[in-house]
């Protein structure tokens, strides 16, 4: 039988803070969930989950010192230095 092992990821407090300032400029406040390590045991493959953001309902996804942050999924992203902009075209 296959055993899946989940490790917990701290989230980067560099990344943290960065992202905790625009929101504070914007007047929001964002919920930060950690991302996992997800290994299958016995064997060599493993899954990394991202951390999540959520800010105004819309969830942000984001890896440790990464400066892009995925829209909802893996297939749109935006730019760290543009999150200000995206925040204010949420309702």
């Amino acid at each position: 039988m296959l055993e899946i092992i989940t490790k917990p990821l701290k989230f980067d407090l560099e990344l943290k803070k960065k992202i905790e300032f625009i929101c504070d400029f914007c007047n929001t406040t964002p919920e930060f969930k950690n991302g996992s390590i997800r290994n299958v045991d016995l064997t060599n493959i493993s899954y990394i989950e991202p951390h999540r953001i959520i800010i105004k309902g819309v969830t942000l996804l984001t890896f440790n010192y990464s400066k892009e942050l995925y829209v909802e999924s893996l297939n749109k992203k935006i730019e760290l230095k543009d999150l200000e902009s995206f925040i204010k075209t949420l309702k």
